[in-house]
């Protein structure tokens, strides 16, 4: 107990469904402890578990684009001339693009109305 950082404990009582509930929230956060949940929901007023699979996605989207672009331009500097199917290309790899921005700001909670 002597070397504990967090020597103040406190005692919670929880009907069945109220720690059925904690319980769910902690797994959904993604916490190591119901007491790390109890800390983080005192000190930030709120807790979640940020998913960046899809940010992952934008960027590997972001990245075809940049290489799209760079090969056309590299086209461009050597024949003078720019083609209709490689600005298509872009044009569907930007449309992907706005379309997971949209998708991943509909999820954050501030942004739902």
């Amino acid at each position: 107990m002597e070397n504990r950082e967090r020597k103040n404990g406190i005692l919670l009582y929880l009907n069945d469904e109220e720690l059925e509930y904690l319980n769910h929230k902690c797994k959904l956060a993604n916490v190591k402890s119901r007491s790390e949940f109890i800390r983080r929901l005192i000190i930030r007023g709120y807790v979640y578990d940020v998913d960046f699979s899809e940010l992952t996605r934008y960027n590997y989207l972001l990245s075809n684009i940049s290489s799209n672009i760079n090969q056309i331009a590299h086209r461009i500097n050597e024949t003078r001339s720019i083609y209709q199917p490689d600005i298509d290309g872009v044009k569907e790899e930007m449309k992907k693009l706005w379309q997971l921005q949209r998708s991943m700001l509909s999820k954050l909670p501030w942004a739902k109305q």
